[in-house]
């Protein structure tokens, strides 16, 4: 059943490289949809802005994941001229000190800036290194001359513009794919993967870019009428109290949200053991995905949820492409258990 390895990334590399901070996912969803229409598909937008495109007619199966992803917005401007900003997402402050940002305003200028700590210099504060970080003593300071208020609103800036943060993407000789933003980009390169695979063959499968998972309603509304069983792809939790690694992919029991259905777990279970996929079982402490968000919407779907495992969630991220194909395999294998047998 299983297809040779994936060896393309470069539709990962590029897709990772569009800035989609939650609320600003256009140019991401312009890609997509060019990506999907020159294999031959016809998909279609949300209202909300999210991605469906079927497979076949009536499509029973939804498989989703969301191409949002982390960021910033412009909450002020300091009289110094740097800027206050409030977070799009759950981005860590830790991790997200000394980055490079473009600042997108609204009449599609991009400047560029880091995300520093008040009094950044060790010379100066010899408070920094125990000093809590919060968005109240952090600022980003712009790659521009200005040294008061005026002097940035003469650029153009104003609150309510979009932050965005370099993704640093790394493809190694190992496997291991390094870059921010994993979270959920991968799953999005799974489904174009799915979509490549089931060009011009009739099932009744759909698949979901959602536009607002980083905060938390993107999988609850859009799908087709017809779906009853919805699977999410989103990014397998790594860390001291889960079982997941990289190289496999996650079959999660049970979030911060509830369980999954059991009966839909089972097959999945069942399915990377008959096709010798790699996956481990987990249940996350701090987690919640598109798949939770559509059943507190109330749709009447059966939802599962699977991933890659990646390390350094809403940091400086890693996975593996062992665990990218893993995840694309298990999710042909339910496919073809489904409708195809």
């Amino acid at each position: 059943m299983q297809n040779s390895p994936t060896s393309d990334y470069s539709p990962l590399r590029e897709l990772l490289e569009i800035d989609s901070p939650s609320g600003f996912t256009y140019q991401a969803c312009d890609y997509i949809v060019s990506y999907l229409k020159d294999l031959g598909y016809t998909p279609a937008l949300t209202n909300k802005g999210a991605i469906r495109c079927q497979f076949g007619e009536n499509p029973r199966l939804a498989i989703a994941a969301h191409l949002d992803t982390l960021g910033a917005i412009v909450s002020g401007i300091n009289p110094n001229g740097t800027l206050r900003f409030s977070l799009l997402g759950g981005l860590s402050l830790t991790g997200a000190e000394g980055e490079y940002v473009r600042i997108r305003t609204l009449d599609e200028q991009i400047y560029t800036g880091t995300i520093l700590l008040n009094d950044p210099s060790s010379h100066t504060n010899n408070r920094r290194e125990s000093t809590d970080r919060s968005i109240n003593n952090m600022h980003i300071r712009l790659d521009e001359e200005v040294y008061n208020r005026n002097d940035t609103d003469k650029l153009g800036i104003n609150i309510g513009d979009i932050i965005c943060l370099n993704v640093n993407y790394e493809e190694k000789e190992s496997g291991y794919i390094k870059s921010r933003f994993l979270d959920n980009k991968a799953g999005c390169f799974i489904l174009m993967e799915l979509a490549k695979q089931y060009a011009g063959k009739n099932v009744p499968v759909e698949i979901f870019f959602s536009n607002y998972e980083e905060v938390g309603h993107g999988g609850t509304c859009g799908y087709s009428d017809t779906i009853t069983d919805l699977l999410v792809i989103d990014m397998g939790v790594l860390g001291d109290a889960c079982e997941g690694d990289e190289v496999s992919c996650s079959i999660c029991a049970k979030d911060s949200t509830g369980p999954y259905d059991y009966r839909m777990r089972q097959s999945l279970v069942r399915l990377a053991k008959s096709h010798n996929i790699p996956y481990k079982q987990d249940v996350y402490p701090f987690y919640g995905s598109d798949g939770s968000a559509a059943l507190r919407a109330g749709n009447d779907m059966r939802v599962g949820l699977i991933g890659p495992g990646v390390a350094a969630s809403h940091s400086t991220e890693r996975s593996h492409k062992k665990g990218i194909q893993a995840t694309l395999d298990l999710c042909e294998a339910f496919i073809e258990d489904q409708f195809i047998g």
